[in-house]
């Protein structure tokens, strides 16, 4: 499997981060290594000094397809699920200011934590799902997929124009504003509705 993710995808995220709002998906990958699941706890890594979290809806695709027509995308999902892209601000930054790749700030061990999956059957409206982040009993972002730029159905036949999509595979569709650091001690908890998708700590 492989994770493809999406970056600038809300509007109110790019304005945050002072970002140039993207004429097509901004598209960057994570190593399997970067996954977390079952409500692991993250531990924060000594190379960095300001990670952020990044709360984002996360697709898992059902079946292989490449060159996918927008009109049959949404086929290809088979649930979808709720991940931290974490991201090492310094890191990030500092290969920004050389115009160097910015791999190892999105890709690190752990940076990709996925709470269990729910079956498109219970979602009626990809184009209206809310969904939230709280750290320590505190909402810290907020979102719902009205606001994306580039919705499922586009993502999904856009990516397979270059990569193909296979079964078992993650899209990470964007993060809403909201983004900020985290600290050893913080307690993060993702919620898809009123339906809580994670529950893990930093150490």
């Amino acid at each position: 499997m492989k994770i493809i993710c999406i970056g600038r995808n809300y509007a109110a995220h790019i304005a945050e981060l002072n970002n140039e709002r993207p004429d097509e998906p901004v598209v960057f990958t994570k190593p399997d290594t970067a996954l977390l699941k079952n409500n692991e706890p993250f531990y924060y890594p000594e190379y960095t000094q300001d990670i952020h979290h990044e709360v984002e809806l996360v697709l898992r695709i059902g079946k292989e397809g490449k060159y996918i027509e927008e009109q049959f995308a949404l086929k290809y999902i088979e649930a979808i699920g709720l991940g931290i892209d974490f991201t090492a601000r310094d890191l990030q930054s500092k290969a920004k200011e050389k115009g160097l790749p910015w791999a190892l700030a999105k890709g690190f061990n752990g940076s990709a934590p996925v709470s269990e999956f729910m079956p498109v059957a219970e979602f009626a409206d990809f184009k209206n799902i809310d969904f939230s982040l709280k750290i320590n009993d505190k909402i810290k972002q907020e979102g719902n997929t009205s606001m994306m730029l580039y919705d499922f159905a586009y993502t999904i036949s856009y990516i397979s124009k270059f990569i193909t999509l296979k079964t078992g595979d993650y899209i990470f569709t964007g993060t809403p504003e909201g983004v900020g650091p985290v600290k050893v001690g913080d307690r993060l908890q993702g919620f898809i509705g009123e339906k809580e998708m994670f529950d893990f700590e930093v150490k």
